[in-house]
């Protein structure tokens, strides 16, 4: 005979259940941030008090009749624990405060009818609504609701002791007692609300000061912030500067070449055929055409280097950035200095702002320029290495001694004179470099030239960003 299959249920962990539910807690919709926190401990509370009443008396109610008097008791404390099971649902729809306030009023209004009805005397076996209205008013609304609870409390303990004042059936003796504990019982609530109240005090100052100095803290990452930008605005300025006399040197070539292509009318005009001379002013026309594009490309390049836009980070290939490079960089050094290009024959993506790609290489290449006064050669070389892009950039100048090179990434750290170096280019580069994850190290030498390493996180097949 043929068994059915038994369908399983997937068993829950506690940890799941305890997860679900802290969830639920914390999604209560409070606008205070002080009061969002303290909504989940609240909500347990109040869920914990309207049950545990009703499953407490039930207990006792199966094992004795309810005791003479406390009738009222028993109506109260299922008043009591529906109106909490009430502020929690007043809590799930954002109203944390006046569901706090109501379940207070609740327990207050509770405490007087008790204390009414059976006096002082009967309630001190069980203060623990006594103490609960005390801490939930000062942990959760202040102090000056603490002291409020405080005041209606004593207001309580008056009409208790009135009831047991005229409470002459149990005779003089517990007439005596009763009255008897009044200034204990008052000194003891007083000395646990000034309690209460010293350490609510101590805990806002805290949560103020905190509150302080994480304003200071963002004011200061936002000036920070300002600052850097500043600075690197100030760094492409400065890098234009310097590429502005090999731009104009460009540009005049440029202009040399359209003045020669405008030349050949002369030369064209003179041709008797027509169609011939059609030709040779076509043709010197495309020339102009092509010149003036690559001095629009130009100015642009100097340009776009030049404003201070936003990053924009993007993915490209570091090979067809260097390539790219290429002129400014020619214009950049003198004739003496030979220039060295460099890359394996895969793709090196990486993941950053291209222009700040391209300051980091303009402001070693520039410092390599003045390591070399005399001429040499400057190479710039990029491979992969593991999940990495390695690009080296080495000069054959006069190099670095030990103590320069630990202070080389400072700010404001210079070895040449004021009025050439401000001191920020290789600042800057390390913190661009650090900024995107890679890093920068140096190695260098008196008299053995420098030899700056940059690690960039390669950015190609299965990393997040796209190309």
């Amino acid at each position: 005979m043929q068994r059915s299959p038994v369908l399983s249920t997937p068993a829950v962990s506690p940890d799941t259940l305890w997860g679900s539910l802290a969830h639920w807690l914390r999604s209560a919709p409070v606008a205070d941030a002080v009061d969002r926190r303290n909504a989940p401990a609240m909500q347990l509370l109040l869920m914990f008090y309207g049950t545990a009443l009703p499953a407490n008396w039930a207990w006792h109610l199966s094992s004795r009749p309810i005791p003479p008097g406390w009738a009222i008791v028993l109506l109260l404390d299922f008043a009591t624990a529906a109106l909490a099971l009430l502020c929690v649902g007043l809590i799930r729809r954002g109203h944390f405060r006046p569901a706090i306030t109501l379940f207070l009023g609740a327990l207050l209004f509770s405490l007087a009818l008790a204390f009414h009805k059976l006096g002082a005397q009967a309630q001190l076996i069980d203060q623990t609504a006594v103490i609960l209205c005390l801490v939930i008013s000062g942990l959760v609304l202040g102090r000056r609701a603490l002291w409020t609870v405080f005041a209606l409390l004593l207001a309580v303990f008056a009409i208790g002791f009135a009831t047991d004042a005229q409470n002459i059936a149990r005779g003089p003796q517990w007439v005596s007692n009763a009255l008897r504990n009044a200034p204990s019982l008052v000194i003891s609530y007083l000395i646990i609300t000034a309690i209460l109240d010293r350490a609510v005090t101590a805990l806002r100052e805290s949560l103020h000061d905190a509150n302080a100095r994480g304003r200071e803290l963002q004011e200061e990452m936002a000036r920070r912030e300002r600052a850097q930008n500043q600075l690197i605005h100030a760094q492409k300025m400065e890098a234009s500067g310097r590429l502005a006399s090999g731009v104009a040197h460009d540009f005049n070539n440029v202009l040399g070449v359209i003045r020669g292509f405008a030349a050949q009318r002369h030369r064209a005009l003179d041709l008797a055929d027509p169609l011939a001379r059609s030709a040779s002013l076509e043709a010197a026309l495309e020339g102009v055409e092509e010149a003036a594009e690559r001095g629009t490309a130009v100015t642009r390049k100097l340009l776009g280097f030049s404003r201070n836009d936003r990053l924009r980070i993007e993915t490209f290939d570091v090979r067809d950035a260097i390539d790219g490079m290429r002129p400014m960089l020619r214009q950049l050094f003198p004739a003496s200095i030979r220039l060295e290009l460099a890359a394996s024959g895969e793709a090196l993506p990486v993941h950053l702002d291209r222009s700040e790609f391209e300051l980091m290489i303009l402001n070693i290449a520039a410092n390599a320029r003045d390591a070399m006064p005399e001429g040499g050669r400057f190479l710039i070389s990029a491979v992969r290495q593991d999940d990495l892009v390695r690009i080296d950039l080495g000069d054959s100048g006069q190099g670095m001694s030990a103590q320069v090179r630990a202070h080389v990434f400072e700010p404001f750290f210079s070895t040449k004179p004021s009025s050439t170096g401000t001191g920020l280019g290789l600042s800057i580069v390390h913190d661009l470099v650090n900024a995107v994850g890679g890093d920068i190290e140096v190695d260098s030498a008196p008299g053995l030239g420098t030899t700056f390493t940059i690690r960039l996180p390669w950015a190609g097949v299965g990393t997040d960003h796209a190309v």
